[in-house]
């Protein structure tokens, strides 16, 4: 069993929630437990299922581990209009990997997918090739400019939340404190 000295008393690691060991290991730069990390991957440009199935292959290629994942949902744009609608997944995966270090490898699988920005230059939503969302880490709360977990909207979309039940039954936001409801 791990034991680390914070302060002057003796800190037991296996005693700690994951949201707890994970926030040490990064305060203090040890290595990580892994995570359950919740994705959202969507798209509504081109051969969508052939995209979605592809941004897997190349998560679990990147994190080394398998992944599992929901249905796949169609669904029309959310935040914007357009005359494609979207096919939406939910994905999980287990991984050590630290949640900023996480975004970088989901924005290089999108750019490396030929998705450059699912922005307009106004700030507004727009088609995208893939799009691929840190949705939930566990039980972890980050607001960072960078990333925001659990993701601020999850609540508001039905293409997220029905994809989360099916991945995580059992989830408990630990904001809201409230099991997935769709």
């Amino acid at each position: 069993m791990s034991k680390f000295i914070f302060g002057s008393a003796p800190l037991d690691f296996q005693e700690l929630t994951k949201c707890e060991a994970l926030r040490f290991s990064l305060t203090y730069n040890i290595p990580t437990i892994n995570m359950h990390y919740y994705f959202n991957i969507g798209s509504n440009l081109g051969d969508k299922d052939r995209n979605l199935h592809q941004a897997v292959k190349l998560l679990e290629k990147a994190l080394t581990a398998p992944a599992k994942v929901s249905s796949f949902i169609e669904s029309k744009a959310w935040g914007f209009e357009s005359e494609n609608t979207f096919l939406n997944a939910g994905v999980m995966i287990e991984s050590d990997i630290k949640p900023h270090d996480m975004l970088k490898i989901t924005q290089q699988i999108e750019r490396d997918m030929g998705s450059i920005t699912h922005r307009n230059d106004d700030g507004s939503y727009k088609d995208r090739l893939i799009d691929i969302d840190i949705i939930a880490i566990d039980d972890l709360i980050i607001n960072t400019p960078e990333l925001t977990v659990p993701h601020p909207r999850m609540h508001l979309r039905d293409f997220v939340m029905r994809p989360m039940t099916e991945l995580a039954p059992q989830w408990v936001h630990p904001i809201f404190h409230a099991k997935i409801k769709t």
